[in-house]
C-alpha cells in the first residue's frame, strides 16, 4: 500500500459517508442535496494516477466503479450515469459515479458547470422524482454492499 499524505483530505478522512471498505479501496456516498446516490470509489493508498496502479489494481478499481454504476442503474434508474476521475483539486486516485436525470439542475452539463436551474426553482416533477430517488437510497446502499462483498469472491 502506498504511504498516506498528511496534506491529503482523502488520506485523512473517508471522503464521504462510508458504505464499504476493503483492503485496497473504499466506497463512500457524497452528501450532495442535488444528486442523491452520488458515490465515490476511492483508492486507499495515496496515488494520483491510474497508471500508478498495477494491472491487478486497475482492474480491481474499475470493477468496483462498474459495480457502483450497475447498482445505480438497477436501483435508482437514472437517465444517465456520469463517471469522472479528475483529481485536479485532490490528487488522490478516486472516481465519481454520479446518477443523472433529465431535469436535474445541471443537465446535460457536468455537475461542476454552472447550474441551468437555480436552487429552489426546480419543477414540481423534479422535486417528486428526487424524493422518490431519496426513498430508494437505503435499498441502493444495501445492494451496493452485497455486490461489493460478492465481488471479493470472484
Amino acid at each position: 500500500m502506498s504511504a498516506r499524505d498528511p496534506n491529503c483530505p482523502l488520506c485523512q478522512e473517508d471522503g464521504g459517508a462510508l458504505l464499504w471498505r476493503g483492503p485496497h479501496l473504499r466506497i463512500v456516498e457524497v452528501d450532495d442535496p442535488d444528486y442523491p446516490g452520488f458515490t465515490r470509489v476511492i483508492w486507499n493508498g495515496h496515488l494520483a494516477e491510474m497508471t500508478s496502479l498495477s494491472t491487478h489494481g486497475r482492474d480491481l478499481l474499475m470493477r468496483a466503479v462498474y459495480v457502483v454504476e450497475e447498482t445505480q442503474q438497477s436501483v435508482l434508474s437514472p437517465d444517465k450515469i456520469n463517471l469522472a476521475s479528475l483529481g485536479n483539486m485532490v490528487p488522490h486516485l478516486h472516481w465519481h459515479v454520479i446518477p443523472r436525470w433529465r431535469g436535474d439542475r445541471h443537465f446535460p452539463d457536468p455537475i461542476w458547470a454552472p447550474a441551468r436551474v437555480a436552487a429552489g426553482a426546480e419543477s414540481p416533477q423534479w422535486k417528486t422524482r428526487q424524493a422518490a430517488t431519496r426513498a430508494l437510497l437505503p435499498r441502493y446502499r444495501d445492494r451496493l454492499v452485497e455486490a461489493m462483498n460478492a465481488l471479493l469472491w470472484h
